[in-house]
C-alpha cells in the first residue's frame, strides 16, 4: 500500500505557473516602462511556496534520499545552465535594475523548483519510497 506523501508536485506546478505568468507579465511590456508589482508578488508568492515545498519534503521519513539527490543534481545542473544563458541574454538585451532582479529572481526560483519537482516526483516511486 502506497503511503500519503505531502503535495510536493502539486505545488511545484503551482510554482511554475505563477512564475511564468510573472515573467511573462513583465516580458510582454518591454522594453516599455512597465509596472513592477504583479512580478513582484508572483516572486514572493513562488519563493513562500519552494520554500514550504521544502519544509514538507524535509517532512518524509521513508522516502529515497538517494533517488531525489541524484535526479535532482542533475536537474539542477540543467536548468542551472538554463537560467543563466537566459540571465546572459537579459543582460545583453539591456534589462537593468528592478526589471532584471525580478527576471534573476524568477529564473533563480525556475531552476530551483524543476530540480525538486523532478528528484520527487522520481523518488516517490523508487522501491524505498514505498
Amino acid at each position: 500500500m502506497k503511503k500519503k506523501l505531502p503535495p510536493i508536485s502539486e505545488l511545484s506546478v503551482l510554482v511554475l505557473a505563477v512564475v511564468v505568468a510573472g515573467g511573462v507579465f513583465l516580458a510582454t511590456h518591454l522594453p516599455k516602462h512597465v509596472t513592477l508589482v504583479p512580478t513582484t508578488v508572483a516572486v514572493i508568492v513562488a519563493g513562500a511556496i519552494v520554500l514550504v515545498n521544502l519544509f514538507l519534503l524535509l517532512q518524509i521519513k521513508e522516502f529515497d534520499w538517494k533517488v531525489f539527490t541524484t535526479v535532482a543534481k542533475w536537474t539542477l545542473l540543467a536548468y542551472g545552465l538554463f537560467a543563466a544563458a537566459l540571465e546572459y541574454i537579459f543582460i545583453k538585451d539591456g534589462s537593468r535594475g528592478g526589471v532584471l532582479a525580478l527576471m534573476t529572481a524568477t529564473l533563480v526560483i525556475f531552476a530551483i523548483n524543476l530540480p525538486i519537482h523532478f528528484g520527487f516526483t522520481v523518488a516517490r516511486y523508487s522501491d524505498k519510497s514505498n
